[in-house]
């Protein structure tokens, strides 16, 4: 895990990547599997993202961008990477000559999301980005333009609109086979213990806090349950550990969205919760967990079952994403980045709206 001072190293090692020239991408690619190199090796690209690549079928674990130089040797005697395909933070760029390496997926802390897009992007990488998008919607625009500037994919990470059970949530929203929706309620989070007091997710300036860790699956969850974008919102952030948590520890905030619906949403590092529920005129609908790695599984009012997937959620994910870049499809894309903006817009005003006390945000 990164920590403050790895944190603040990286970010001054950024390169401009303005100068690099600009690809063309005229033709579908004719490669059976596309090469992704993962950007920072943490937990999520260590347990998670890395294991997916060995089951996906149309893209493949080729290379990776780190700055923990220790982590070399044990990435290449376990996914057997060559010399050539190994970058840091400071000689990313080069990536532009690699022909291996055709996607780059940024799993950094979220305040450089949006430099690393830029030099993956301007050295003409498809750039596969974990949610959050960015932490300013300056940022996500930025990264947008670089993205359709070189003519790469842009996709954000939010693997749980790849997830089957999901997807029936989504088709459900025009669908309503329950009626029209009336309310939702989703909650996510998890107890932090801040053990480590150098992690940059304890600290704003860095990016961390609840909302934009956990924040934005309640966030993400409501809207595409709805099929509907919010029109205002009110949010407060209590904070139970202030000698802890220097970002937010809690955030509730309160959507509301045409036709009446509302949204109470709680995000926090206090307590484990998991839920997604969705009241309507003839009934409701469920999932319990909505957001876990495996296992999201739902219940309706009249009985029936949402049975979990079977499946690996990030192999998943990843090839959806890289077929539509196979066969230059790219409305194919479930999650660009205009869908990743979208939240960066109301997690702003949320923030906005908690600094003044819970008022009333139009968006």
């Amino acid at each position: 895990m990164e920590n403050r001072r790895s944190f603040l190293k990286k970010s001054g090692m950024l390169l401009a990547a303005s100068t690099l020239p600009t690809p063309i991408f005229s033709t579908p690619s004719t490669k059976d599997k596309l090469g992704v190199a993962l950007v920072g090796l943490g937990y999520y690209s260590r347990d998670l993202l890395a294991p997916a690549l060995q089951l996906t079928k149309h893209c493949e674990l080729k290379g990776i961008v780190t700055g923990s130089p220790e982590k070399i040797p044990i990435w290449k005697r376990k996914y057997g990477l060559k010399d050539r395909n190994i970058y840091n933070y400071g000689n990313m760029h080069a990536l532009a000559n690699n022909d291996e390496i055709d996607v780059v997926y940024i799993v950094t802390p979220n305040t450089l999301h949006k430099p690393y897009a830029v030099i993956a992007a301007a050295a003409g990488k498809h750039v596969w980005c974990e949610k959050p998008m960015a932490t300013t919607v300056a940022d996500c625009q930025e990264m947008i333009n670089v993205c359709a500037k070189n003519k790469v994919q842009l996709t954000i990470g939010y693997r749980m609109q790849h997830e089957p059970v999901t997807q029936k949530i989504i088709r459900w929203a025009k669908e309503k086979p329950y009626g029209t929706i009336t309310d939702l309620y989703a909650e996510a989070g998890f107890r932090h213990g801040g053990h480590d007091r150098s992690h940059w997710k304890l600290y704003k300036e860095l990016g961390g806090g609840a909302m934009f860790d956990m924040g934005v699956y309640p966030l993400n969850a409501v809207r595409y349950a709805t099929g509907m974008e919010p029109l205002a919102v009110s949010a407060t952030q209590p904070n139970s550990r202030p000698h802890i948590f220097k970002a937010d520890e809690t955030t509730l905030f309160d959507l509301e969205f045409p036709e009446g619906i509302t949204a109470q949403c709680k995000t926090t590092f206090a307590e484990s919760i998991n839920t997604l529920k969705v009241n309507c005129g003839e009934g409701w609908y469920q999932l319990r967990p909505f957001q876990s790695y495996g296992g999201v599984q739902g219940i309706t009012s009249d009985g029936q079952r949402l049975q979990p997937f079977q499946g690996n959620q990030q192999s998943k994910q990843m090839d959806d994403d890289a077929l539509a870049i196979k066969n230059k499809r790219p409305f194919d894309v479930l999650v660009p980045g205009t869908e990743g903006m979208k939240d960066i817009k109301v997690v702003e005003a949320i923030f906005e709206s908690a600094a003044q006390n819970g008022k009333r945000m139009i968006l």
